[in-house]
């Protein structure tokens, strides 16, 4: 058995993702990036090989992806997080054409290829307000932590209307709907609005096709993806349960089988 591993360094988040010969999961953890991007990129890949009872020496290949793929100095590879994204989102599901990847500090809209590749790509330019930091920091604004705000939302009413396209004039907002009775819950889903009206827009820049599929951290908000889906007037996939977060580890995994197929196929040609 074969096993390779992917590792993205995230500017929130820290994922790794083990995987078989048949691209199987077989260890996969997480924990905040921080500062010291090394460290945590070996952590997390010691934690996932742990959950696999694997060792390092049974890794064939390790392909490091994300803002801090460089740091990780033993790995075997280093790809972009859009290159990551686009393998991992094909491999769930592999009638994907274009690619919307929400974190914390970034959003990135991605059009595929037939060939799997990226083909075009857009990042978000309008500050903290275009990515997942500004949910956070609408909800921290508000006495509540990154974790409640899926369930804040559910109870909204009636999303208030969040027009900002800066953080700061947004946060302004977010202060006299506030001073006005509006319900923090209807904040919160007026943000959740906001920003999926944003995240299409950048869709549309990319000339997206479908299928789409959804992934990131600020993805795990089940009101997130309802949102795009209706600013989008069509269906969207989303990876279920925590590989909506892990999908740009698991597209760095997922290379690094073909890479090590590839090695193979040109050791046995020059044998011959």
């Amino acid at each position: 058995m074969r096993y390779s591993a992917g590792v993205d360094l995230g500017s929130t988040y820290t994922k790794a993702v083990i995987l078989d010969d048949q691209d199987r999961i077989v260890g996969k953890a997480m924990s905040p990036t921080g500062f010291k991007l090394a460290q945590v990129g070996e952590g997390v890949l010691h934690a996932a090989l742990q959950e696999a009872g694997l060792r390092r020496d049974d890794l064939g290949y390790v392909v490091t992806t994300g803002f801090g793929r460089h740091q990780v100095t033993d790995a075997d590879a280093h790809v972009t997080d859009l290159t990551a994204a686009a393998r991992g989102a094909c491999l769930l599901f592999p009638e994907t054409k274009t690619v919307l990847d929400i974190g914390g500090q970034t959003m990135k809209a991605t059009r595929i290829g037939e060939d799997r590749k990226v083909k075009s790509f857009r990042l978000n330019d309008k500050c903290a307000a275009g990515t997942g930091a500004f949910l956070e920091k609408t909800a921290r604004y508000m006495g509540f932590e990154t974790e409640e705000i899926g369930p804040l939302v559910v109870t909204s009413k009636s999303p208030v209307t969040i027009s900002g396209v800066c953080a700061v004039f947004a946060e302004s907002e977010v202060i006299n709907q506030l001073s006005q009775g509006a319900s923090p819950a209807d904040i919160m889903h007026g943000a959740v609005v906001s920003l999926g009206g944003r995240s299409v827009q950048l869709m549309k820049r990319v000339n997206m096709q479908p299928e789409f599929t959804l992934i990131g951290g600020i993805l795990r908000f089940d009101r997130m993806a309802d949102v795009i889906r209706k600013e989008l007037d069509a269906d969207a996939n989303v990876p279920a349960g925590d590989l909506v977060q892990f999908t740009s580890a698991l597209g760095a995994a997922h290379l690094g089988h073909r890479r090590m197929a590839r090695l193979e196929s040109d050791e046995a040609a020059v044998r011959v």
